[in-house]
């Protein structure tokens, strides 16, 4: 019986030890995907294949040694039971017991292993696959972009207020504390004290039609009270209101400059299409933290 426990905690050890392997093989596939180049189709298959390779020698492994402590028990008291003279019918009704047990144990553990590396697969094919998708690829052009300007993306929450968030944060890195809030409720008065700047560009998505000087004022409001998405023409009027020009960077396109007439330094925020699943998102720009050597 001693023995049996000993068994156990050996092989609870060595489970832990397997799993700690496992956690530092997804930290070094993980540190391989982000050195592979952006649209470098050959390297991303290579990789695919080795990451493949790679847990799947790591499992047989795994099962060899689990394979190895499971037999080890039931080896030391065949031979405990020869030393001490045991008849070999003794032995016969002994080893059974041990073997039913140990497979029953080793199909749980095999049936593990296998949803493990089910899971493990696919994560490692989404973060392959995210090596060409849509996203992480802006991503890397807009880190391309700004740090050429000695700059890097400030992340801004998608709630609906992150374009005027995002300018939010601009001014306040120049001592201007202007609220969200007040963002929005002057970006809307001055819309609707200019309403032939901006009526025009606004349709009726059921009907094609121009905005009704009622669904004008309706979005109005919806500009000053909700978390209703900005985009270029709430961009213009705060342009108008900050008397400042609002820099747009973009991933696939040239930087949009509006409010060019103005001659203060330029706010600039970040223009993401493919940030969020639910699309389009701005986020604001910080000065580019440069990582300490090592």
């Amino acid at each position: 019986m001693e023995k049996e426990e000993d068994g156990g905690s050996e092989e609870a050890v060595l489970l832990q030890q397997h799993r700690k392997e496992k956690k530092e093989l997804q930290a070094k596939i993980q540190s391989m995907k982000n050195s592979v180049p952006k649209n470098d189709k050959k390297r991303r298959k290579q990789l695919t294949e080795d990451v493949a390779k790679m847990e799947s020698e790591l499992e047989e492994r795994h099962k060899q040694e689990l394979a190895e402590v499971s037999q080890k028990p039931c080896a030391e008291s065949q031979v405990s039971s020869i030393d001490n003279g045991v008849a070999s019918l003794d032995i016969g009704n002994e080893v059974p017991i041990q073997q039913t047990r140990v497979s029953k144990a080793q199909k749980r553990r095999e049936k593990k292993a296998a949803l493990e590396k089910e899971r493990d697969e696919r994560i490692a094919e989404a973060e392959i696959e995210n090596l060409s998708g849509a996203r992480h690829l802006e991503s890397q052009k807009l880190a391309q972009i700004l740090s050429q300007r000695e700059l890097q993306i400030k992340q801004i929450p998608s709630d609906g207020h992150c374009m005027y968030r995002a300018i939010e944060h601009q001014l306040k890195e120049r001592n201007n504390n202007v609220t969200l809030t007040s963002l929005r409720r002057q970006t809307a008065d001055y819309m609707q004290s200019h309403t032939d700047d901006f009526l025009p560009f606004l349709t009726n998505s059921a009907t094609g039609e121009m905005y009704t000087q009622d669904e004008f004022q309706k979005y109005c409001t919806e500009v000053a009270n909700t978390p209703a998405w900005g985009g270029q023409l709430e961009l213009r009027a705060l342009s108008h209101i900050l008397h400042t020009p609002l820099e747009v960077i973009q991933a696939d396109a040239t930087p949009i400059i509006i409010g060019e007439e103005y001659t203060n330094k330029p706010v600039t925020i970040v223009y993401m299409r493919h940030a969020y699943g639910l699309g389009e998102h701005y986020n604001s720009v910080e000065p580019l933290m440069v990582a300490p050597a090592d």
